[in-house]
């Protein structure tokens, strides 16, 4: 087993997050590690596919909306290998990018009987543990147990249970090793080959990676929400925000429309809906 050495807490700060990782010797580590075993079995479930297989993932519906980098999402999807796919559209290269990533890497949970994922939701968090899961062709070091949980403020939080080895020395090669959040946005182009058709480009638009040295046994990271425009309700609220984020306000749809919104724009302009004095701009 890695020694864990102490370490306190480090904050830093990023466009839409603050995040905070506490140490083993935290006692916040432990306090923000929800206790899946002690909860009310009805807000349980023990996902028996994905506990019993390996790259493999699934859609969940939330019982409420979760803002992740503003945005309000009611579906997320969990996969086996140790993060939360975030986007609406499933694609091949879900491990890209719109992730909310405790530790991304090439887990097996069909490998044990003993290995499950479960997720839990009250109503004002959802939590999703990654119970002795082992590592695909590095079963000797031990088992991994992790979890992710979405607050309904907004929060992010990382909490590792057990963590058998250091995050430095797992292998890349057959699947990302990441750690962090990710999100990006979407536009639909138009095919050169039919022009009827429109094309997928994903962009991402931040990303946050943690230093995976820290991520150790009993140790956690908290992400707390910074302000973004989407909080706007009005023309004259988003064109006075002192937020420096490069964001419109359309008159005809009554909301703010950012980086993330670009298709929701153009299909917008599209249609003639949204255009002259229909729409402001930040400078």
């Amino acid at each position: 087993r890695v020694a864990i050495p102490d370490r306190r807490t480090s904050e830093d700060n990023h466009s839409y997050y603050v995040s905070r990782l506490y140490g083993p010797s935290e006692p916040h580590s432990r306090e923000l590690w929800v206790d899946v075993a002690e909860a009310n079995r009805s807000h349980v479930k023990i996902h028996t596919i994905l506990s019993n297989t390996h790259r493999q993932a699934s859609r969940v519906v939330l019982s409420f909306d979760f803002p992740f980098y503003g945005h309000p999402l009611r579906q997320i999807t969990i996969a086996t290998g140790g993060f939360i796919f975030m986007g609406d559209v499933i694609h091949r290269m879900l491990t890209a990018t719109q992730y909310v990533a405790p530790l991304m890497a090439n887990f097996n949970p069909g490998y044990s009987d003993n290995s499950t994922v479960v997720y839990f939701d009250n109503g004002t968090v959802f939590v999703v543990q990654w119970d002795h899961v082992y590592l695909q062709g590095w079963e000797d070091k031990g088992s991994f147990t992790f979890q992710a949980a979405l607050h309904h403020d907004g929060r992010i939080v990382f909490g590792y249970k057990e963590i058998p080895m250091s995050v430095l020395e797992i292998s890349s090669s057959q699947h990302p090793v990441k750690t962090g959040l990710s999100d990006a946005f979407m536009i639909l182009n138009p095919s050169p080959d039919v022009p009827e058709s429109r094309r997928r480009s994903i962009f991402e638009y931040h990303r946050i990676e943690l230093d995976p040295s820290k991520v150790t046994s009993m140790s956690a990271v908290e992400f707390t929400p910074l302000p973004t425009c989407l909080q706007h309700r009005s023309c004259d609220a988003c064109m006075s925000s002192d937020l420096t984020f490069n964001c419109s306000w359309c008159h005809v749809l009554q909301r703010h429309l950012n980086n993330q919104d670009e298709n929701t724009y153009v299909n917008c302009l599209d249609s003639q809906q949204c255009h002259g004095s229909s729409e402001s701009r930040r400078p």
